[in-house]
Formats: structure tokens, sequence, C-alpha cells
């Protein structure tokens, strides 16, 4: 697993095969394309010699039991390790500090390459040891950080963001500080914080570099992603809508340009028909696919909102004919919005119109502050009674 900056357009390995896993364990994927998932998943592992990775795989049914194969592999395991650790001996018996700290990040790696995690973790440890250079430092977390998004261990991932910043504070180049607000990024979209994610993702649009984690047109879709739910509409034109590096890959990637457009532009029904053709994306990747359900709700919570915005009451009927769907479909989901709180406005259904009711933050505030008031009263006055006995 190499950490170190990858070649434009280059996923890391490990990060193509932990998608192909989850794409394996997916209910929406269909059995014929599971068949060559299957296939390119015991290739990768037989690549690697990830015997780990196979025992586990096998165990759950995924792939075939081939007692022959992993004992092979074991073994081919065994005879490099062995032969690893006598470059260490070597190394540290004839040759400098910085020979010693090469064969100790080899052994790293190779444990991270066979899909040993809790060795490869350790040895990573080892290796930091030996290491003086600041930058040195921060490829090994870089190591650490794919091995936590290969296993999706999001403490192992927020404890090595929290090191490598830390590092940062003793120095560091600006070009491993912008990959790490990719790999912060996609952390933070992973655990549903998109606020976040947009910020960063919007910071590294002209300094990605991290095409080991995904190329750049993925990137773009999930900076697009991220700031639609994110951003007012004079941020979303400024950074998103306008910005020249998201317009020369926006093309690229299906239904994301209606997608952004249509919403900026107010076409709702152009962009209900691009937001359904991007919900199978969705879907389908491994860091957004346990969000699914809730960025449907924010997305429509943002469009339904931006379309209220201009009108103090309007018809049931115009809004649907304005996102091209039935007037009972929109009964049923602003209903649901506005009595989560998502929406302020109110059904007036015998007269089939909707009227908005924009809070008030100075009204709110005051309403909160007489509120409090109350509360502290009484309890002031319960304190009183208790003293007077």
């Amino acid at each position: 697993m190499d950490g170190g900056v990858g070649e434009e357009g280059k996923q890391q390995p490990h990060l193509v095969l932990a998608h192909k896993l989850f794409l394996l364990s997916h209910p929406d994927v269909d059995d014929l394309a599971k068949v060559d998932l299957r296939a390119d998943v015991l290739a990768a592992v037989k690549s690697d010699d990830m015997a780990a990775l196979y025992e586990s795989l096998a165990a759950s049914g995924v792939l075939e039991v081939d007692a022959a194969l992993l004992a092979e592999m074991r073994g081919r395991i065994e005879e490099e390790i062995r032969k690893l650790d006598e470059k260490i001996a070597d190394a540290e018996e004839n040759l400098g500090e910085s020979e010693v700290r090469e064969a100790h990040l080899a052994k790293s790696l190779y444990f991270v390459r066979v899909g040993e995690k809790e060795k490869a973790l350790e040895q990573l440890k080892v290796t930091e040891g030996k290491t003086v250079a600041v930058g040195q430092k921060m490829d090994l977390v870089f190591h650490t950080l794919q091995i936590g998004l290969f296993y999706m261990d999001f403490d192992l991932i927020s404890k090595s963001i929290d090191k490598a910043k830390k590092l940062f504070e003793e120095g560091g180049d600006w070009e491993r500080k912008n990959r790490l607000k990719v790999y912060e990024g996609l952390y933070c979209m992973a655990t549903r914080n998109f606020k976040k994610a947009a910020s960063l993702f919007l910071d590294s649009i002209s300094t990605f570099t991290t095409y080991e984690l995904f190329p750049y047109d993925t990137f773009i879709f999930y900076t697009v992603l991220t700031s639609v739910i994110s951003l007012d509409r004079v941020s979303l034109k400024q950074k998103v809508v306008d910005a020249p590096e998201i317009l020369a890959v926006i093309g690229k990637v299906p239904h994301l340009s209606e997608f952004l457009n249509s919403l900026y532009s107010c076409q709702y029904k152009s962009f209900f028909a691009a937001f359904s053709g991007l919900t199978e994306q969705i879907k389908l990747d491994r860091y957004l696919q346990p969000h699914f359900r809730y960025y449907m709700r924010e997305v429509r919570t943002v469009v339904y909102s931006q379309f209220l915005e201009s009108y103090k009451s309007v018809t049931m009927e115009a809004m649907a004919a304005a996102f091209g769907v039935t007037v009972d479909f929109i009964d049923l989901e602003l209903s649901r919005f506005i009595a989560a709180g998502k929406l302020h406005c109110k059904i007036d259904k015998v007269a089939g119109v909707l009227e908005t009711n924009r809070p008030d933050a100075r009204n709110a505030f005051y309403q909160a502050t007489i509120k409090q008031g109350d509360f502290l009263l009484n309890r002031i006055q319960k304190l009183s009674r208790v003293i007077d006995l």
C-alpha cells in the first residue's frame, strides 16, 4: 500500500479492492456483476498474498475455501518476513540509521500489502521511532489513514488526523498539509459532517494531489454533493457553480452538472430528474451509502426551502407543476418536513395553498429570552421557599 503521492488517475489498489468488497455485499448490485467482482477480488487477494482477508472472506462465504491456496499464501508471507527480518538485522549491524529506517519501513509496507492490520500498525510505530524528519513521519500517518479507510476504522482515522495536525505544528510542507485536508474531508463526509467536508474539499480544489484516494472527477462529485447542502446560494455561486476547476470536470460525472445548475437556476423539474439519476451513484458509494436517506432528506429540504423563499403563499398545484410531481406527492412530502421542523410553512388543505411563516430571528430571540426569564424566576421562587423554611 503506497502512502506516497498517487500518480494522476492512479488509485491506491487496496482502496479499489475495498470498494469492490463493498459492492459485493450490496443488495442493489445484480448477480452477474457480482460474478465479475468476485473474480476481481480473488485476483487482488492472490496477487498481494492477503491470506488473512482470504480466510475471512472464505469464512463468510464470499469466496470459496481453498486450503491449498491459503497454505501457499501463508508460506510466501513467512518466507518474505524472514527475508525482511534479515535485512533489518543486517542494516542494524552494518549500515546507518536511514538504512535501518528503510528496512523497517519495507516490513511495515509488506504487512500493509498482505492485509495484516494489527501487525502493520505495530510495525509502523516501530518505524516512526526510527524516523526524525517531520515529512517522513507524515507519510507514515498517511499509510495509517489508508489502513483506516480500507477497514472503515473511524477511531483510527480520527486519531491519525489529530496526530498529523500535531506534527504540522512542528513543521511540514504545504503539499502534505493540502493532502491531509482531503483525507480529513473524506473522514468528515463518511461520518456525516457534510458542512466541514465541503469546506475542506473546497479548500483543496486547486491543490488536489491525493489520487491515491480517488480520481479528480470523484473528488469533484463529493465536493458538489457536500456543498449543495452546506452553502447558501451566494457562496454556492462563487465557490462551486462558477469555479473553473469544477467547470472543467463536472461534465464527466453523469447528471452532476444538471443537478448543480438546475438547483441554482431554480429549474426544479430538471433538478428532480438529475437528482434521481444521481441517487444510484450515491447508493453505490461506500462512503456515502450509509447516509443515503439522510442526504436525500437534506437535499429536498434545501430545494423546497429555496422554492418557498420566493413566496408568502403559493398553491400546491403550482408547486407540484414546478417540480413535475403530483399534488398528493407534494402534500405528503411537505407535511413530513413541516412536522420535523425542517420547513417553515403551513398547509391550508381546504384552499390547497401553502403559507410560509419564515422565522424572525429577533422575535425568536425575544421569545427565548422571555421563556428563560420565566424559568429563572420560577427557580428563584422555589429557592426562596426553601430558604424561608
